[in-house]
């Protein structure tokens, strides 16, 4: 894999403009995202470190007119770290899934050149491992994408009610918030950070 990308570094020094197939191999192996995942991403994660908001407002009676800036200054920090955390467990998650649907991807886009290219009985080999590469990495990111944010929602939604209901319980409703929101955001955005 890593040959065929500097294959195609080589390849595109000398061409102008990228196809978007090539944008997405060469970004394969790196950390950024395109600017639709990131979007995604900051949005999931406001939404999700909005909820604690409604369970302290709500439950607790900590109201928005008089606690706004301070649900707001813990909400942003929480969307930074939740995005934070969707970015690196997506980018571990997409090698290991890329790995394990390579076979079920290789035959579909087998099936799709033969009954595309009936006609041409040989398709060229470049241009088959291209296409599988092509649809292996769109597989991955796409299952990863997602499973990122279900696990990160999840693990941050977890941990919010067990801080606020049994750890910090017998605090302040203030104390409570700022504790349990922050202090989840930070466990999942620390724990994004491991290899494994």
């Amino acid at each position: 894999y890593n040959e065929y990308k500097s294959y195609l570094r080589l390849e595109l020094i000398n061409m102008s403009t990228l196809t978007a197939e090539e944008e997405i191999l060469l970004n394969a192996g790196s950390k950024t995202n395109p600017r639709s995942t990131s979007i995604l991403f900051y949005l999931n994660a406001l939404f999700v470190s909005s909820i604690p908001i409604w369970l302290f407002w709500r439950i607790q009676q900590l109201q928005p007119d008089t606690y706004g800036v301070v649900f707001i200054v813990v909400a942003g920090i929480s969307t930074f770290l939740m995005s934070l955390a969707y970015r690196n467990v997506k980018y571990h998650l997409k090698h290991k899934i890329a790995q394990k649907r390579h076979a079920g991807v290789t035959v579909e886009v087998m099936q799709m050149l033969a009954d595309v290219s009936s006609d041409k009985k040989k398709a060229v080999k470049k241009d088959k491992d291209d296409r599988i590469l092509f649809k292996k990495t769109e597989v991955a990111d796409l299952e990863a994408t997602h499973f990122s944010i279900f696990y990160n929602n999840a693990l941050f939604l977890f941990l919010t009610i067990i801080f606020s209901f049994y750890i910090l319980k017998n605090f302040s409703s203030l104390v409570n918030y700022l504790g349990s929101s922050v202090t989840s955001a930070c466990i999942v955005a620390f724990l994004s950070t491991g290899s494994s």
